[in-house]
């Protein structure tokens, strides 16, 4: 909880559009019952604790992920939160809560067959663009930057269809010894970074 504070105060304060953080894991149910009740407890808390903080930063509040199987506390803890800043026009912050990027990508498809056996969609008509408006993450950026810690060198199923052009680093850091360094270390790599997104360098 203090990693998640520090970076979103420093992320507020160097003018970053979004920090999505990637808080519970579809795959993170096989975990043992009593470590997944510490999880819920301890999200429900940070919810409710950081909801001054919220405000006084500007920041808008939002999540993504199935709501499903997620306790009735918590779910009213984030609804509020997205609902008392819907208005804020700071960062916004989104957490992936029991999020999975193929679990998204599936119920996006069922989305997009039940609107074309309805009649308000033609499977010609489907292309990138429609599939990004289905999205749990429709409206959002496309992330830039994606921060691996503890050294893995996996995306861990996150945001599979949105880091198609996003810059990777990974940080041997484990997520609670991320401070604001390693995010300016991070920041900086980025802004070395050539983005061509597909293209050739430019010769200008």
């Amino acid at each position: 909880m203090q990693s998640v504070r520090s970076t979103i105060e420093e992320c507020c304060r160097l003018g970053i559009g979004q920090l999505t953080l990637y808080c519970l894991s579809t795959e993170n149910w096989k975990r043992p019952q009593a470590e997944l009740d510490f999880l819920m407890a301890l999200l429900q808390q940070y919810l409710l604790a950081e909801r001054t903080e919220i405000m006084e930063q500007n920041i808008r509040f939002t999540t993504i992920g199935r709501r499903e199987g997620l306790p009735a506390e918590v779910l009213r803890e984030m609804d509020e939160n997205v609902r008392l800043s819907d208005n804020n026009k700071g960062m916004t912050l989104c957490l992936a809560i029991n999020y999975s990027g193929r679990s998204e990508l599936v119920d996006a498809v069922k989305l997009l067959a039940r609107r074309v056996r309805a009649g308000q969609l033609q499977p010609n008509d489907i292309d990138e663009t429609v599939i990004e408006d289905t999205l749990y993450t429709a409206g959002m950026p496309e992330p830039d930057l994606l921060i691996r810690t503890a050294g893995e060198m996996r995306v861990s199923n996150f945001l599979l269809w949105q880091i198609s052009y996003a810059e990777l680093w990974v940080t041997p850091k484990c997520w609670p010894d991320f401070d604001a360094p390693t995010l300016h270390e991070a920041l900086r790599e980025f802004a070395k970074r050539e983005r061509r997104f597909g293209g050739l360098k430019d010769e200008a």
